[in-house]
């Protein structure tokens, strides 16, 4: 249904395949307290498109709004804070026809570890790709 792949690697797929998009599936509020992947450097940009928002609702409208604007055969990479609310939604649109789908594992920030923090171990952030705060 969809495939595994380290923050790193996705930046790398995302410069070399010009139609490849990346969702962020997080919350507005992480997006706008904790910032976003930043891909202006390859000359692209972060589709933010909340998978829940903040009180855990889910977002119904989110496969039909990635139908709107993504071709079922583009590849898509979808990143939320650890890679388990990007994996529901890579989940959700297979179900939905999309069929070229990775979720980027450790996501923005990755798990806590053992004091609380997150971002010391895995993530976006970790391994130092490029982002921004608003």
């Amino acid at each position: 249904m969809f495939s595994e792949i380290m923050p790193s690697a996705a930046y790398d797929a995302l410069q070399k395949d010009a139609d490849a998009q990346l969702i962020d599936c997080r919350s507005m509020a992480e997006w706008n307290l904790i910032g976003t992947p930043d891909l202006s450097p390859i000359g692209k940009q972060v589709a933010c498109l909340e998978w829940q928002s903040v009180d855990g609702q889910r977002n119904e409208a989110f496969c039909s709004k990635v139908i709107e604007h993504i071709d079922k055969a583009t590849s898509i990479y979808v990143i939320c804070r650890s890679g388990a609310r990007s994996a529901a939604a890579c989940q959700a649109l297979a179900e939905a026809g999309f069929t070229s789908l990775f979720n980027v594992s450790g996501g923005f920030e990755g798990n806590t570890d053992l004091q609380g923090h997150r971002g010391t171990q895995e993530g976006w952030k970790f391994e130092g790709l490029p982002w921004r705060q608003p």
